[in-house]
């Protein structure tokens, strides 16, 4: 055998090994959603179609499908009515057709704040287990019922763990989705803290929309490392560059989501959902095309 063979052979195998310990040192800094978001569907609040899907639920949920997105979050359900005059059963049929999971639900819970009542909790809870969902989820509370002391936000704390238990006896998880009334100040504290320091991490989990988290003129990553595991899903939502009340497509706000994507493992996040409420450019599917192409290319 020729030296020059060996001298070789001793340089692959040098070559080899940097290589391999590059390649290790690069994954060992990687941030944590480079393990845990490459898996994740894409959610979509189907609100961001409010206009449209009414009208014509099987088309638009097959424009969803066709947008490249696998999860939604659902809205508007009635008892009565299910999604806009399609029962529940009809729904899961056409979603199922166009490739869609319904992991999280929207459901009106403003009756129950009010009165206490429960009669709608059931139906929420069937829909949520026949649609295969994770996640039951309080939405907004209206304004003559929101709280205006640190008293109130301790009181809706305990109606909502209360709704959790049902949801948990029931293999669902109860989520509560923000806005930015929450972060209003009672001494040292907000609103929303008073719920995160009020109810179990083991039965009430968080939906945290990131638009209205910066609106309040707070930061998504504070929050992630004061109430690590909190947050299994999101709202991603950005903000226009230029007016902070309206939407943009993912990507061409102010919000910068390549920081907070890079802590997905802290939040706890398990689902996320783009949504986009407003200023759609050129309209509303293809703005919410947009930003599932841009959040699969650049934040997954």
């Amino acid at each position: 055998m020729s030296n020059n063979f060996i001298q070789n052979k001793m340089i692959q195998r040098r070559e080899f090994l940097i290589n391999t310990s590059l390649a290790l040192g690069a994954l060992a800094i990687a941030p944590s959603f480079a393990y845990n978001t490459k898996k994740k569907a894409i959610g979509l609040q189907l609100y961001s179609l409010r206009d449209s899907l009414p009208k014509d639920v099987k088309g638009i949920l097959t424009q969803v499908g066709q947008a490249g997105f696998s999860e939604v979050e659902t809205y508007g359900f009635s008892v009565k009515n299910g999604f806009f005059g399609t029962g529940v059963k009809d729904f899961k049929a056409m979603l199922n057709d166009n490739g869609l999971k319904a992991t999280s639900n929207h459901f009106d819970f403003n009756n129950y704040i009010e009165t206490d009542s429960t009669e709608n909790i059931k139906a929420y809870i069937d829909t949520a287990n026949y649609l295969d969902s994770s996640y039951v989820t309080v939405p907004w509370i209206s304004e003559r019922l929101r709280g205006t002391t640190a008293d109130d936000y301790k009181k809706l704390a305990d109606k909502i763990t209360k709704v959790a238990e049902l949801c948990n006896a029931a293999n669902l998880k109860l989520a509560y989705h923000n806005h930015d009334f929450e972060f209003e100040k009672f001494g040292d504290s907000t609103g929303y803290e008073i719920l995160l320091n009020n109810t179990d991490k083991n039965k009430v989990d968080f939906e945290l929309d990131l638009y209205w988290v910066v609106r309040s003129g707070n930061d998504p990553l504070q929050l992630f490392k004061k109430y690590p595991g909190r947050f299994t899903m999101w709202h991603v939502k950005d903000m226009d560059k230029s007016n902070q009340d309206l939407n943009t497509e993912i990507g061409k706000g102010r919000i910068d989501f390549k920081a907070i994507f890079a802590e997905a493992k802290l939040s706890g996040m398990k689902h996320f959902y783009v949504e986009h409420e407003t200023n759609y450019f050129p309209n509303p599917i293809e703005s919410v095309k947009e930003s599932c192409f841009y959040v699969r290319k650049n934040l997954i």
